[in-house]
């Protein structure tokens, strides 16, 4: 059991397998020309998979892949494979553009729940966010993910003057598909620009939506991190990740892995644990990972505050959101 000195018992593992990603989303990764990490300094197939099982045999029984863009790895499918051989609920965050090549891997690995990203409905909004022009490939990798009956839920950051004006949009997206909208509160990383005024909080968000339609609080499940809500008549239904106004420190139960190997206790922390250089000197990695968990702050990673207004993001000290892995 992995636990820190809170009593919160962390048995959820994040697991970036690259930086690298096929868009250039401005609040994730600023730069065109972006200096990806040499994959010589990247976790290898067989070292993924040796920490992981390192984080099982300690309870961890769900792990997320992320990245970047976590299938633009050539060796993707090879990580995938093995990771869905652990005992453990396998899930992935992606853009989507891979999905139809990647799909028959996802089935083989067991993954039965896919979080797709996706700020904007709007083709032309789209490629101004992304730099990419792929929208239609990605709703297109949609369909196809409900087709084969798997779990979708749509990750859109909220930003104001932005995308904010297409939340009911999103709404209204749920009315005939069984999917879930989680609309996340825009936080603040190094290079994405942040500030408060361009912030659409959780509450704004859920007035906004309540002005057309009616919303039914959803029973959360332990660790969740999202207030999920439904709509009576409508297949899917919406939630909303407040980490800047309403954050939900108190039960977290999540750790994260760098795709260089270094282990993030949260992820506003301003430290890391360097696991995998250890597993290379064929060093014992638990007492780190512990010691890691064991020191993790209260909450935000002790750096921000939940006064968002106040908050200077240049004072942060932290990696990019893509070398985190979300």
């Amino acid at each position: 059991m992995i636990e820190d000195s809170f009593g919160r018992v962390h048995d959820y593992l994040r697991i970036s397998l690259t930086d690298n990603c096929n868009f250039r989303c401005f609040y994730c990764m600023p730069e065109e020309d972006y200096d990806f990490t040499p994959a010589s300094r990247l976790m290898q197939p067989h070292e993924v998979l040796a920490l992981a099982k390192t984080f099982v045999e300690q309870g961890v029984k769900k792990i997320r892949l992320t990245g970047g863009e976590p299938l633009v790895r050539k060796d993707a499918a090879e990580i995938i494979r093995g990771l869905g051989e652990l005992p453990v609920e396998l899930v992935i965050t992606t853009n989507g553009t891979r999905i139809a090549e990647m799909l028959p891997v996802l089935i083989e690995a067991g993954i039965k729940t896919v979080n797709i990203s996706l700020d904007t409905l709007q083709p032309e909004k789209f490629f101004m966010i992304t730099r990419r022009d792929v929208f239609h490939q990605v709703r297109s990798n949609i369909e196809l993910l409900l087709q084969h009956k798997i779990t979708v839920k749509i990750n859109m950051v909220v930003m104001k003057g932005l995308n904010d004006g297409e939340i009911k949009d999103f709404i209204n997206w749920t009315k005939h598909n069984p999917i879930q909208i989680r609309f996340i509160e825009f936080m603040p990383f190094t290079g994405n620009k942040w500030t408060s005024n361009k912030m659409f909080s959780y509450q704004e968000i859920l007035n906004l939506i309540e002005q057309d339609f009616i919303t039914l609080p959803v029973k959360s499940a332990p660790h969740d991190i999202a207030k999920a809500f439904m709509i009576p008549g409508h297949e899917g239904s919406f939630a909303v990740i407040s980490t800047m106004t309403a954050p939900f420190c108190s039960t977290c139960n999540r750790m994260r892995l760098t795709a260089d190997g270094k282990l993030k206790n949260c992820l506003f922390s301003d430290g890391e644990t360097d696991l995998l250089n250890a597993l290379r000197k064929n060093e014992d990695v638990l007492p780190l990972i512990k010691a890691s968990i064991w020191s993790k702050k209260k909450e935000l990673g002790g750096q921000l505050i939940t006064n968002f207004e106040n908050i200077d993001a240049d004072a942060i000290k932290n990696r990019s959101m893509i070398t985190i892995g979300g």
